[in-house]
């Protein structure tokens, strides 16, 4: 990650924790105006405009921490599950951990949501510091947690996110990858984990 990028994010952080725990009207002023400096750091630096980027990079309070998203991996007959979006990109199934999910329930209400299939949960594969491994670098953390699954029922029913579902082969996957939400490496990781029955976790 650049460093311009690591100071925005933690000008960010360090305003977002003082507008969390301040009352004097002065120093949100200034939390605020820091909150600002961070986010035209950004759009300096990009082609996003200011107030995309407030609105994606300065939109929570409290003490700020990472996002979850979480991806399932499901295998049928040595092929890997990939869904292909309305924007013509394939990827794992998954999103973000919502209000009252937990890493299980999101990943199999994720599921369903993308592809119609009712699967089960069988262990993580990895977690992942999303910035370490995807593009483009985003101006804040998510934890990325990649979780086996198992196919147990249900039919692919055509969705606002996606338009169909299918299995590949390590050596059939397509090049147009959503890259911000699945790479290759990151698939390669899931066959090695899916072939070898003494996986560990991985995380960084």
């Amino acid at each position: 990650m650049e460093k311009w990028l690591e100071l925005a994010m933690e000008i960010q952080s360090l305003a977002q924790s003082g507008l969390a725990y301040t009352n004097n009207a002065y120093d949100i002023e200034r939390y605020e105006r820091l909150r600002d400096i961070s986010t035209e750091m950004i759009a300096m630096k990009t082609d996003l405009e200011f107030n995309k980027i407030k609105d994606l990079f300065c939109n929570e309070t409290g003490y700020q921490t990472p996002k979850i998203d979480t991806r399932a991996v499901i295998f049928k007959d040595d092929r890997i599950l990939l869904t292909h979006e309305n924007n013509g990109t394939w990827s794992l199934p998954g999103g973000w951990c919502d209000i009252l999910e937990s890493v299980g329930s999101n990943t199999i209400k994720e599921v369903k949501e993308e592809t119609g299939l009712d699967v089960e949960t069988i262990k993580i594969i990895a977690v992942q510091d999303r910035n370490k491994h995807n593009r483009p670098i985003y101006a804040y953390g998510v934890c990325k947690i990649f979780v086996l699954c198992n196919v147990i029922g249900g039919e692919f029913i055509e969705n606002i996110e996606t338009t169909e579902i299918k299995y590949f082969t390590l050596d059939e996957i397509p090049n147009n990858l959503a890259e911000e939400k699945t790479n290759k490496k990151q698939i390669e990781m899931c066959f090695e984990a899916h072939k070898n029955e003494n996986w560990q976790t991985q995380f960084d």
